[in-house]
């Protein structure tokens, strides 16, 4: 593989940190060449460290572009990779003489790099906006820059994250800190507790926060000392600030550092970052590989790094108040510091290292050659519609599983969903998104694609609303009308009350749908009464059966900000949702909770599944509790956080149905309230007979139920295999999508 990369040149800080050690070890596997428009110390330091390097200078830039595309004619080279604003606009204009794909890295917000600088926001600013969209993709420095752009209207299925990595070889050992900390100015001892920071003092840094966190710190731990590593602006007003708080002889102002940041870094007991922008820093990782405890700011890529409370902390921009806490929680417990420490360092070595970010970046380049390569089709890809982007994990777990499918049958598949909320769903799955309200937006879709999904779920029924029946009926017929083929995946169906409305949904279902598959028997019988004849009809399963759980750290993270301790307590999960009649079965489900901390020892957790509705029938619930204790985990996050939130629990009993289908997944004991058919033919088609009615819940049957799911809890092992069983049938969905969109499967 051969690679261009074009940069101007007296890029500095994190930009060029990125580049420069992102071309050296990529030179060891392909052929990186740099191209610089002007010649300087970068260039020089790119030369030193290896990197094949050339210049082409001067201001003409289609003497440049016409030069550059001779060059890359020449050489061979298969993709053009810019960074930065100069670099933007010659690759927007080699885009079309060449035939090659671009790709741009942002490495920082384009709209504030000019800050303060007005001139050159309104000409280099414009022309890197305008060449930023004419460009084929574009790299984000974090998830949170590829979030930020496509909010910006960016396509969202052009976009890739990557992360600055660094070198996690051991530094040797660098000596006593003392000597060296003195050297700095720092008034330290044997029992201090270095906090430190290495950045440059401007109001981005928001420094002003860190010394008053600092100083609410030292008020319960005197131990605490901060060495300040940078210059800038704000230099004089930050020493006055910390005059005025009475720190000012435990506040180190150390300027810059030369000779390398190992020796700081090793003289640190904690690290810091109070900036309120960043993309993703390179401070905490260097941190991270000295072991040091973390408090940063919730900003940019940081999140990725920092779960909350497993292996650092986070706080909001300008909340000193918080962290101050934390640095005092740190500086007291040097256990706590050990075990932050190395829970940070076990995660970016092996996440955040420069191996890890040059496998991705070869990623990225054989999946955007592979795409290049992909032939045109008059008609290509998918249009999914569903109940999308209403903040209930169910549904959107089910979305998440469809995308995954159809990225099995083919990983560069364009794909179109139809949401409610469009913008939440371009940033959650990185997909294009339509509104339902948005029909020249979503025919232009259908006549573009060759499968329509109507995405699993029960859509088909007027129990909830009658408009939502109409809206997929009319979307399954304009499908059909726009020339796709009409899939309904590993739905339900019902139930249809009216008679009308069983009329209306058999005809269009008879005429416009090609392949049904069902996620249970019961949705097989509400067709067949219907009438439904024509399509292609299959029991298989609810797609949301494929979907595994997050990472162990991520789910840690979940609890811990709802306050749920991740170890030591046993856990029974309550799912539950506000429907008509729940009211009056409220103290039932608040007195088996207490029935089950009081007989088996599990702690209620009360767990959302969609956070707009479940949170207030979770509280009127827990009202009846009395003495028992008790956790709410409102915001759960995605499905791989909830079905790992759900793995923790020895009991779920629910109502609502992801959370069994979930746990399920996990073979956790169930206990089902049924207030919908759906819930109990789930159930039964796992094998499962431990639910009842809403209707005909009482305090003694759900407690009986407690009582079996308790009995079952060490023999996950028949409804493991149920599980196991509905996976392999719901491959038949996938396997009816294959067809029609004429894929092979080879």
């Amino acid at each position: 593989m051969k690679v261009i990369h074009l940069i101007s040149g007296g890029d500095s800080g994190g930009a060029k940190t990125h580049v420069l050690s992102l071309l050296k070890h990529l030179n060891e596997t392909i052929t990186a060449q740099l191209v610089c428009f002007r010649d300087g110390p970068f260039a020089g330091e790119a030369r030193s460290l290896g990197i094949p390097t050339k210049i082409m200078g001067g201001n003409h830039i289609f003497k440049i572009r016409r030069a550059l595309a001779d060059y890359i004619r020449r050489e061979g080279f298969q993709l053009i990779h810019c960074h930065g604003a100069r670099a933007n606009m010659i690759g927007a204009l080699l885009r079309g003489v060449t035939g090659l794909p671009v790709v741009t890295t942002i490495h920082s917000d384009y709209k504030i790099d000019y800050m303060g600088r007005p001139l050159a926001r309104c000409t280099f600013g414009v022309i890197n906006t305008w060449a930023l969209r004419r460009l084929d993709y574009r790299i984000g420095v974090s998830d949170a820059m590829v979030d930020l752009l496509i909010r910006r209207g960016f396509p969202a299925d052009r976009f890739y994250a990557i992360y600055n990595g660094i070198d996690f070889t051991p530094a040797p050992d660098q000596g006593d800190r003392l000597p060296y900390l003195r050297s700095l100015g720092a008034d330290v001892d044997e029992n201090s507790v270095v906090v430190g920071i290495a950045a440059r003092l401007n109001p981005v840094k928001d420094m002003s926060t860190l010394i008053r966190g600092f100083a609410e710190a030292y008020k319960s731990c005197d131990k605490l000392r901060l060495v300040i590593a940078g210059d800038g602006e704000e230099r004089e007003k930050l020493g006055a600030l910390a005059r005025e708080l009475g720190v000012e002889r435990r506040v180190t102002f150390a300027g810059w550092i030369s000779g390398g940041m190992d020796r700081f870094y090793s003289a640190l007991d904690i690290n810091v970052l109070t900036s309120l922008s960043e993309t993703f820093s390179y401070a905490l990782t260097e941190g991270a590989r000295f072991h040091l405890a973390t408090v940063s700011t919730a900003v940019g890529g940081i999140p990725y790094l920092i779960d909350q409370g497993v292996n650092g902390y986070l706080f909001e921009p300008r909340d000193w108040q918080t962290l101050g806490k934390r640095l005092a929680d740190l500086g007291n417990d040097p256990a706590l510091r050990r075990r932050l420490g190395e829970k940070l360092f076990e995660k970016a070595s092996s996440q955040f290292s420069i191996g890890k970010t040059v496998e991705t970046q070869l990623y990225i380049y054989g999946e955007i050659l592979r795409r290049h390569a992909r032939p045109k089709r008059d008609r290509d890809g998918a249009v999914i519609c569903g109940a999308y982007g209403r903040g209930n994990a169910g549904d959107d777990a089910i979305l998440e599983a469809i995308l995954g499918e159809m990225r099995s049958i083919d990983p560069d598949m364009p794909v179109t969903v139809i949401s409610k909320d469009p913008k939440s769903t371009r940033l959650s799955y990185r997909v294009r998104s339509v509104s339902r309200m948005d029909l020249p937006g979503w025919l232009g879709a259908m006549k573009r694609a060759r499968l329509y999904i109507n995405g699993g779920g029960s859509l088909i029924q007027d129990v909830t609303s009658r408009r939502s029946l109409w809206f997929y009926l009319m979307n399954i017929r304009a499908a059909k009308w726009a020339g796709c083929g009409v899939q309904m995946y590993g739905c339900g169906i019902g139930p249809v009350t009216r008679e009308n409305h069983r009329k209306l949904a058999a005809k269009v279902l008879s005429r416009n749908a090609d392949v049904i598959t069902l996620r249970e028997p019961d949705s097989l019988e509400e067709l067949k009464s219907m009438g439904v004849e024509g399509p292609e009809i299959k029991l298989t399963a609810d797609p949301a059966l494929t979907l595994s759980p997050s990472a162990a750290e991520k789910t840690d993270s979940v609890l811990l900000r709802a306050g749920v301790p991740p170890q030591g307590e046993r856990f029974i999960c309550f799912a539950l949702r506000p429907w008509p009649g729940f009211q009056e079965k409220a103290p039932v489900f608040g007195a088996a909770a207490r029935y089950a901390w009081k007989q088996y020892g599990l702690t209620p957790v009360f767990t959302a599944v969609e956070k707009g509705q479940d949170p207030a029938a979770a509280r009127e619930a827990a009202r009846f509790l009395e003495d028992a204790p008790h956790y709410f985990l409102d915001d759960a996050g995605a499905a791989g956080t909830i079905i790992g939130a759900l793995s923790r629990m020895e009991i779920v009993v629910s109502m609502r149905l992801h959370a069994l289908i979930f746990a399920a997944g996990q073979g956790i004991p169930l206990a089902g309230v049924v207030y919908d058919p759906k819930v109990s033919s789930f159930l039964r088609y796992i094998g499962q007979e431990n639910f009842t009615d809403l209707e005909a819940l009482t305090e003694e049957n759900l407690k009986a139920m407690i009582d079996k799911a308790a009995a079952q809890a060490g023999n996950k092992e028949a409804q493991a295999e149920a599980v196991r069983r509905l996976r392999d049938l719901e491959r038949g969905n996938v396997d009816a999508a294959r067809r029609l969109l004429g894929e092979s499967g080879e």
